[in-house]
């Protein structure tokens, strides 16, 4: 019998590590998504419930006090965490769960399932690409872009701390080695 896998995408803001894990999420629709809490602002087209559980700060807190999180961590002034009821209700019913959120979100989820945490590091084509990416996705002001750019030499460095690492330079390619990467693990 197949251990449940839990598919984490870890990488800086604008790497592409969401739309490659959307799309493995297209190609294996009976695998789950892991919605991460989070107290930052709902952005146009996002569903509360879907994209995100949003989350008063007080409520976070709350959470965090009740230890009702496998990780949580605040960025760019606002929280963020995986709900660990969800996990553990995937794993009991023999789920794969695909994860998209931040890299010590996703060491922390290795350390509490080592046996079932598959760490994906999503590495793009430069710095000077993601910030263009970053600046085109015009979701957040100058400010909060600033301190997204100022993560990415801590993000890249714990890279090697990952179990697989996808280059980002041609999107296709890299969803493509993405569900080779998956489709190992599945067939174990």
């Amino acid at each position: 019998m197949h251990r449940s896998k839990l598919f984490v995408f870890s990488a800086p803001s604008g790497s592409g590590k969401t739309t490659i894990a959307r799309a493995i999420l297209q190609r294996h629709p009976e695998f789950v998504f892991s919605i991460s809490a989070t107290t930052r602002k709902k952005r146009p087209n996002e569903i509360d419930g879907k994209d995100y559980f949003f989350l008063s700060q007080e409520s976070f807190k709350k959470k965090i006090t009740e230890n009702e999180f496998i990780e949580n961590e605040e960025i760019y002034g606002d929280y963020y965490g995986s709900l660990k009821k969800q996990v553990d209700e995937a794993l009991h019913h023999g789920q794969n769960m695909v994860f998209d959120i931040d890299v010590k979100g996703a060491l922390a989820i290795k350390k509490t399932y080592p046996e079932n945490a598959v760490l994906i590091f999503v590495v793009p084509p430069t710095v000077e690409i993601l910030r263009e990416r970053l600046q085109k996705r015009n979701t957040e002001e100058h400010e909060k872009l600033q301190r997204r750019l100022a993560r990415v030499p801590m993000e890249m460095e714990k890279q090697k701390e990952f179990d697989h690492i996808v280059f980002n330079d041609d999107l296709q390619r890299a969803i493509t080695e993405t569900e080779f990467i998956i489709k190992k693990y599945l067939n174990h």
